[in-house]
């Protein structure tokens, strides 16, 4: 007697991880992604646990036609971590770390978030640039550029990359780094996942031990973006400070009545030395009157979570970006007006500093392509209530449209979202044309395009 093998029984038997199916008892939770605003229903989802299950996966999704998203961290704003009737990578069960505390590198596995990572590094005493909330993926994240609290000394998270592992459309696993596969290595710094599903990734590490870090608010004022654009321009680069507008939140070091009422905050991370931390404290003084601030000592890892728990899986986002080599008047303008209406506790705009190390690198070293861009700018909503997102998605809009005019053509990718494909070219600028090449090699028939997509 002849029997048929189902397509999804060989995928299964070529998978070590597990395959996720509409009508398992997992699906619900297997398909759910950090933005809730993306409820969408994969056909499968393959929790991947080495880089041979995502070669199953990859070669099984082009066996069948069906679209393809990867998964790491899960934090696209955009929804890309997931899809429609296709098939899910979902790497979070391979989250390995090993450092290598004589060379000060670290190789950590595609589905690490940057508290695997920070927990792991910060043992020897030492960390890279990630982010600013622990539970985003190191892969999405360095991938796109990769800002964060160490930016300014450190370099971006692509800068600090040295190395990579890749299952590629044809489903070859191929390592690259500066001798090998160059072509490919330049493209993953900054272009994105448009190449391949990352499944291990190596850094460069720096000592980095205990910070001094925290939040400082002043009432929302123009006059206090302008003094942190002049106290950034001429701080160290040990001293790192990203300004937020938003909303009080309702936290012990903030008095009640600021609570709800917009201010402008310091987000700071100081990694020098503590005998220098009363200057920090006068910098941030001189920005404006402080009416609330929760400033300490503490290990690295922990400034990486202190938006932990305002920012937890199932809220709904809708975020845009911008770069700019200053901040004008226009800007500010824009940034307190919008501030002044900011829709609920847990939106806000965040604008990045990226100079300092960042701008040691050249605008085509890296596919990373706004090496003269001074800060990276971030705004929109986050609410809670799908009834809102109207009304949210048109507010983050608006604010786009009036700071266009003050700012770059082109916006940080990890920051766009799905409506924002038509600003993929003026994101890379000059890079454009050679990480077409480099799709064009690698994945010529755009299996990966479900991301700020490269059209080969």
């Amino acid at each position: 007697m002849t029997t048929t093998t189902h397509p999804l029984d060989t995928l299964r038997g070529a998978v070590r991880g597990t395959v996720v199916t509409r009508g398992d008892p997992s699906y619900d939770v297997s398909r759910r992604v950090y933005n809730a605003l993306h409820d969408r229903r994969p056909a499968v989802v393959v929790h991947a646990v080495d880089a041979g299950d995502v070669r199953a996966a990859v070669l099984y999704a082009r066996e069948h036609a069906l679209p393809l998203a990867v998964r790491g961290g899960a934090h696209s704003v955009a929804g890309f971590g997931t899809v429609d009737d296709g098939l899910v990578v979902d790497l979070s069960r391979m989250r390995g770390v090993r450092v290598d505390p004589e060379a000060r590198t670290a190789r950590a596995e595609g589905g690490a978030t940057w508290g695997d990572f920070n927990h792991a590094t910060h043992a020897f005493g030492l960390a890279t640039t990630g982010g600013a909330v622990s539970t985003t993926g190191i892969g999405g994240l360095t991938l796109g550029g990769g800002m964060g609290h160490l930016a300014r000394r450190c370099g971006l998270s692509c800068d600090n990359l040295i190395g990579a592992d890749v299952v590629t459309a044809e489903g070859t696993l191929v390592s690259c780094d500066a001798e090998r596969n160059p072509d490919l290595f330049w493209a993953l710094r900054g272009g994105g996942g448009n190449f391949g599903v990352v499944t291990s990734l190596a850094y460069r590490l720096h000592p980095v031990d205990v910070i001094f870090g925290g939040i400082t608010c002043y009432p929302l004022d123009g006059d206090v973006a302008r003094a942190w654009q002049e106290m950034n321009a001429a701080s160290p680069v040990e001293l790192n400070v990203i300004l937020v507008v938003a909303l009080g939140p309702e936290e012990p070091f903030l008095p009640e009545r600021w609570h709800g009422r917009p201010v402008c905050a310091a987000f700071t991370c100081f990694s020098g030395p503590a005998e220098e931390d009363e200057k920090v404290l006068a910098r941030l003084d001189g920005l404006g009157p402080v009416v609330g601030r929760f400033m300490d000592r503490m290990p690295y890892p922990v400034i990486n979570t202190l938006f932990d728990e305002q920012l937890p899986p199932g809220l709904l986002h809708y975020w845009k970006g911008n770069f700019s080599r200053g901040l004008s008047d226009g800007a500010i303008a824009a940034h307190m007006e919008f501030g002044a209406t900011m829709p609920s506790m847990e939106s806000d705009t965040a604008i990045f500093p990226i100079d300092g190390a960042c701008h040691e690198v050249g605008p085509e070293e890296t596919a990373f392509a706004y090496r003269d861009a001074v800060f990276s700018q971030s705004f929109g909503a986050t609410w809670t209530d799908p009834a809102d997102s109207e009304h949210n998605i048109a507010w983050t809009r608006a604010y786009d449209r009036a700071l266009r005019p003050h700012t770059e053509a082109g916006g940080y990718v990890n920051f766009m979202d799905t409506d924002d494909q038509d600003r993929v070219r003026v994101n890379y600028r000059q890079n454009y044309d050679r990480l077409r090449a480099v799709k064009r090699r690698y994945d010529p028939d755009n299996v990966f395009r479900l991301n700020q997509n490269i059209v080969p």
